[in-house]
């Protein structure tokens, strides 16, 4: 039976859409956390999709909570949105988790909500904690001690059947293996053991109680059901009132430093119907729609859903483009909606590091598309570029900048006819190895070669003008590197940074684990990786011979996004 009987009825003024509606009393409650602020969550279009799904249960109630001010769980205690209830009220505390810079937030939602961290200390009637999105589909095993179960799979595949077999009234071990046994995708940290060789490595796997030995991450073969589109437009937040419409998941062109372009596969794009009427349904609500996704310059007859978004009086943004993609008729659409500023990601300066990662543009295609959408009045560029990629040198570094150079040249050509010039924003990431990719095998590149690079490109470009560059912070690209390829080990690391109100390098600096261990060592053809216990159909073998053509600056063919016929990576081989 649900402890939730006596709560109090919704606020109406608290509830923002539609989507919490039905008798409180009796239900599942469910507390859907974004960790991290409002803004930030309330512009993730995963979120708001699992927030719709979870209340079109029946018989489940859902409501929305993000990570406080100040974020270190020192303010006021989280409350949900709609209801301004304390997290500790709810049967279920499902947080969605992008990116791995939230695991810390993770804990200080929970320890600011007054609820024990570690899995093992949580008893009756403590909500059961479960946790899912990109981040944990990688790898979940960094906060696999703060998390009761894991979803690993697509929301809509997973969420109806973990539901039917939830039971609030049931004891917390039995549940758990419950869970473990009859829901696919489901992920329940306490039912496996795992042992480590003397060097470190990991040993052994286990499962106990009946669980899978492996974890098979659910997945839909289309994307032709229900569309996923913002349910709730939020002023202020990262995409303001932009109406967000989803248009695929996973890209085609197997870039080797890109995790969902492995875990998304086959890439899926949706029906240009679907997508036609959710921009009629965000024309009702807004001027402006943004369209996502990993590959939305593929997105087969996408010049024609332009010109419709032009007909219905609004703009699209996007978030970036294949360089090759930019047609003239493309871009003639991105006018037409209003588009001020376009994204061009060439990853890498020199062409040889774009045959290692496996780019597929060169630079004569990117200089094309940057003359398109200049000579078409379209005024501002953005760039993308990675430091410390696998197998670079500091001339690759000079190699950015030396592109940049030449970008800013043909930008300068193509502006004279609208007498002005718009702005060259450059943007520096440092490269993370991630898992389920060809580069899981390679170490990240040491923070000061990273600072050197960074520091290379910002003196070549530093006087010219109308280029400006951001770039990441080297030490923070270190502990992402640790969060995405730790084992469970780097629990105690994260607790001991919760506990220390933030201080990484102090953590890091006092703690017992060798974060450099996780971090810049080379791993062995053969060494078993501490998240290989998902399957994502991918072939292990697959990804290496990825590797060593990287290593040979060779070109892989793109994905041909058939179910049927190819065998090369294994996942539609199955």
């Amino acid at each position: 039976m649900s402890r939730k009987s006596d709560r109090m009825p919704f606020s109406p003024a608290a509830v923002e859409s539609g989507a919490v509606h039905k008798d409180w009393r009796g239900a599942i409650h469910i507390a859907l956390i974004y960790p991290n602020q409002y803004a930030v969550g309330m512009g993730n279009l995963g979120f708001q999709h699992v927030y719709r799904l979870f209340n079109d249960v029946d018989g489940v109630v859902c409501e929305r909570a993000f990570l406080p001010s100040p974020p270190n769980g020192r303010g006021a205690p989280p409350t949900t949105v709609e209801s301004g209830r304390p997290l500790a009220d709810f049967d279920i505390l499902a947080f969605s988790i992008s990116f791995e810079s939230d695991y810390l937030h993770l804990l200080d939602l929970m320890a600011a909500a007054g609820i024990p961290l570690y899995s093992e200390e949580r008893r009756d009637p403590r909500p059961l904690v479960i946790a899912g999105g990109v981040a944990c589909w990688l790898n979940p095993e960094p906060i696999s001690a703060f998390i009761d179960c894991f979803l690993i799979g697509e929301a809509e595949g997973i969420l109806p059947r973990f539901m039917a077999a939830f039971d609030p009234g049931m004891e917390k071990a039995s549940l758990l293996k419950r869970l473990a046994r009859e829901v696919p995708g489901a992920y329940v940290p306490a039912l496996y053991n795992a042992s480590y060789h003397d060097d470190g490595t990991l040993k052994g796997f286990e499962p106990i109680g009946g669980a899978p030995e492996t974890i098979r991450r659910v997945g839909l073969e289309a994307l032709s059901g229900e569309p996923v589109c913002s349910a709730i437009l939020t002023p202020g937040t990262s995409f303001g009132d932009s109406f967000l419409v989803e248009v695929s998941r996973g890209c085609p062109h197997g870039c080797r430093f890109c995790g969902a372009g492995f875990i998304y596969r086959p890439p899926r794009f949706r029906p240009m119907e679907q997508l036609e009427r959710c921009l009629r349904k965000g024309a009702e609500r807004s001027r402006k729609i943004g369209l996502v996704g990993a590959a939305v310059s593929d997105l087969p007859d996408l010049e024609r859903l332009c010109a419709m978004a032009h007909g219905l009086g609004c703009g699209l943004s996007f978030s970036s483009f294949r360089a090759d993609a930019l047609s003239p008729g493309l871009v003639r659409a991105l006018k037409d909606s209003g588009v001020k500023t376009a994204t061009i990601a060439p990853d890498a300066g020199s062409e040889r590091m774009r045959r290692v990662i496996n780019k597929g543009i060169n630079e004569t295609q990117v200089l094309d598309a940057v003359h398109r959408l200049v000579t078409a009045g379209i005024p501002n560029l953005k760039l993308y570029f990675m430091l410390g990629l696998p197998e670079e040198m500091d001339a690759d570094a000079d190699a950015v900048a030396d592109l940049c150079r030449r970008v800013k040249e043909r930008f300068l050509e193509s502006s004279r006819k609208w007498r002005r010039m718009g702005v060259i924003t450059v943007s520096l990431s440092c490269f993370v190895p991630k898992p389920f990719t060809p580069f899981q095998w390679v170490p990240m590149a040491a923070v000061g070669v990273l600072k050197k690079r960074i520091r290379q490109v910002k003196m070549a470009l530093g006087r010219v003008a109308n280029v400006r560059v951001h770039a990441d912070v080297p030490r923070w690209a270190y502990v992402q590197a640790l969060l995405s390829r730790g084992d469970r080990r780097i629990s105690r690391l994260l607790l001991a940074v919760h506990e220390g109100g933030g201080n990484w390098p102090r953590a890091l600096k006092t703690s017992s684990v060798d974060a450099d261990f996780f971090v810049h060592r080379h791993r062995d053809a053969a060494e078993r990786f501490p998240w290989e216990f998902i399957d994502h159909g991918i072939d292990r073998r697959f990804l290496h011979e990825e590797y060593q053509r990287a290593l040979a600056g060779q070109l892989s063919p793109d994905c041909p996004m058939s179910p049927k016929g190819c065998i090369r990576c294994g996942v539609c081989g199955q």
